[in-house]
Protein backbone atom coordinates (compact mmCIF):
# COMPACT_ATOMS: atom_id res chain seq x y z
CA UNK A 1 0.00 0.00 0.00
CA UNK A 2 2.75 2.73 0.61
CA UNK A 3 4.93 1.39 -2.08
CA UNK A 4 1.81 2.12 -4.29
CA UNK A 5 1.20 6.13 -2.57
CA UNK A 6 4.49 7.06 -2.98
CA UNK A 7 4.64 5.83 -6.77
CA UNK A 8 1.23 8.05 -7.22
CA UNK A 9 3.23 10.82 -5.49
CA UNK A 10 6.53 10.83 -6.95
CA UNK A 11 4.76 10.24 -10.77
CA UNK A 12 2.79 13.70 -9.65
CA UNK A 13 5.99 15.43 -8.76
CA UNK A 14 7.95 14.17 -11.91
CA UNK A 15 4.70 15.50 -14.13
CA UNK A 16 4.53 18.67 -12.44
CA UNK A 17 8.55 19.47 -13.15
CA UNK A 18 8.25 17.98 -16.49
CA UNK A 19 5.51 20.45 -17.15
CA UNK A 20 7.07 23.52 -15.99
CA UNK A 21 10.22 22.79 -17.56
CA UNK A 22 8.43 22.61 -20.96
CA UNK A 23 6.79 25.46 -20.59
CA UNK A 24 10.22 27.17 -19.77
CA UNK A 25 11.42 25.59 -22.79
CA UNK A 26 8.21 26.50 -25.07
CA UNK A 27 9.98 30.03 -26.23
CA UNK A 28 12.92 27.57 -28.45
CA UNK A 29 11.66 26.22 -31.52
CA UNK A 30 13.93 23.11 -32.82
CA UNK A 31 13.64 22.45 -36.38
CA UNK A 32 12.98 18.71 -36.72
CA UNK A 33 15.60 16.46 -37.29
CA UNK A 34 16.33 12.52 -37.92
CA UNK A 35 19.10 10.21 -38.11
CA UNK A 36 21.00 10.67 -40.96
CA UNK A 37 20.97 14.57 -40.81
CA UNK A 38 23.53 17.32 -41.27
CA UNK A 39 23.13 19.77 -38.90
CA UNK A 40 24.46 22.95 -37.39
CA UNK A 41 24.22 23.37 -33.40
CA UNK A 42 24.47 26.33 -32.13
CA UNK A 43 25.87 26.32 -28.70
CA UNK A 44 26.00 29.23 -26.47
CA UNK A 45 29.60 29.38 -24.77
CA UNK A 46 30.76 31.72 -21.82
CA UNK A 47 33.75 33.52 -22.61
CA UNK A 48 34.48 35.00 -19.01
CA UNK A 49 31.55 37.21 -18.28
CA UNK A 50 30.77 37.80 -22.08
CA UNK A 51 28.50 35.03 -24.18
CA UNK A 52 28.98 33.73 -27.62
CA UNK A 53 27.78 31.19 -30.13
CA UNK A 54 29.82 28.30 -31.05
CA UNK A 55 28.59 26.23 -33.90
CA UNK A 56 29.12 22.09 -34.09
CA UNK A 57 28.39 20.99 -37.79
CA UNK A 58 27.98 17.47 -38.51
CA UNK A 59 25.74 14.10 -38.98
CA UNK A 60 23.50 13.03 -36.49
CA UNK A 61 24.03 9.33 -36.05
CA UNK A 62 22.41 8.61 -32.88
CA UNK A 63 19.18 9.94 -30.72
CA UNK A 64 18.03 8.24 -27.60
CA UNK A 65 15.75 8.87 -24.88
CA UNK A 66 12.86 10.88 -25.04
CA UNK A 67 10.92 14.06 -23.27
CA UNK A 68 13.33 16.09 -21.16
CA UNK A 69 16.28 13.84 -21.54
CA UNK A 70 16.54 13.07 -25.41
CA UNK A 71 19.85 13.08 -26.21
CA UNK A 72 21.25 13.54 -29.72
CA UNK A 73 24.76 12.56 -31.08
CA UNK A 74 26.79 14.41 -33.77
CA UNK A 75 29.57 13.09 -35.43
CA UNK A 76 31.75 15.32 -37.87
CA UNK A 77 35.71 15.30 -39.63
CA UNK A 78 38.20 17.57 -38.37
CA UNK A 79 41.58 17.21 -39.78
CA UNK A 80 41.10 13.45 -40.60
CA UNK A 81 39.90 12.40 -37.19
CA UNK A 82 36.53 11.53 -36.35
CA UNK A 83 34.95 13.67 -33.60
CA UNK A 84 31.96 12.54 -31.78
CA UNK A 85 29.80 14.91 -29.28
CA UNK A 86 26.75 14.00 -27.62
CA UNK A 87 23.78 17.32 -26.78
CA UNK A 88 20.59 17.16 -25.16
CA UNK A 89 17.90 18.09 -27.24
CA UNK A 90 16.23 20.50 -24.38
CA UNK A 91 18.89 22.65 -22.76
CA UNK A 92 19.74 26.19 -22.56
CA UNK A 93 23.41 25.79 -23.75
CA UNK A 94 21.76 24.50 -27.12
CA UNK A 95 20.86 28.10 -28.91
CA UNK A 96 18.98 26.33 -32.21
CA UNK A 97 19.54 23.14 -34.34
CA UNK A 98 19.33 24.07 -37.99
CA UNK A 99 18.86 21.17 -40.16
CA UNK A 100 21.35 21.98 -43.19
CA UNK A 101 20.88 18.43 -45.62
CA UNK A 102 18.74 15.61 -45.38
CA UNK A 103 19.86 11.97 -45.41
CA UNK A 104 18.07 8.63 -46.45
CA UNK A 105 18.89 6.55 -44.10
CA UNK A 106 17.29 2.70 -42.81
CA UNK A 107 18.54 2.33 -39.51
CA UNK A 108 18.00 4.28 -36.00
CA UNK A 109 21.74 4.52 -35.15
CA UNK A 110 24.35 4.97 -37.44
CA UNK A 111 27.32 3.79 -35.89
CA UNK A 112 28.85 2.14 -38.89
CA UNK A 113 30.09 5.88 -40.28
CA UNK A 114 32.72 5.68 -37.54
CA UNK A 115 34.33 2.99 -39.83
CA UNK A 116 33.80 4.75 -43.01
CA UNK A 117 36.36 7.44 -44.74
CA UNK A 118 35.78 9.90 -47.76
CA UNK A 119 33.21 9.04 -50.09
CA UNK A 120 32.29 5.88 -47.96
CA UNK A 121 30.57 8.90 -45.10
CA UNK A 122 28.00 10.15 -48.07
CA UNK A 123 24.44 9.52 -48.03
CA UNK A 124 21.81 10.01 -50.45
CA UNK A 125 19.46 13.18 -50.18
CA UNK A 126 16.08 12.19 -48.41
CA UNK A 127 13.84 13.75 -50.47
CA UNK A 128 10.68 15.79 -48.53
CA UNK A 129 7.33 15.44 -49.65
CA UNK A 130 5.01 17.77 -48.34
CA UNK A 131 1.22 16.00 -47.73
CA UNK A 132 -1.32 17.05 -50.59
CA UNK A 133 -4.12 19.92 -50.00
CA UNK A 134 -7.44 18.37 -49.72
CA UNK A 135 -9.56 19.94 -52.37
CA UNK A 136 -12.93 20.62 -51.10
Amino acid sequence: MKNKFLKVVEDAAFKKVAELAEKSETKRVIEPFQVGDTVEVHLRMLDGDKERIQVFTGMVISRRGHGMGEMFTVRRIVQGEGVERGFPLVSPKVAKVTVKKTGAVRRAKLYYMRDRSGKGTRLKERIVREAPAKAK
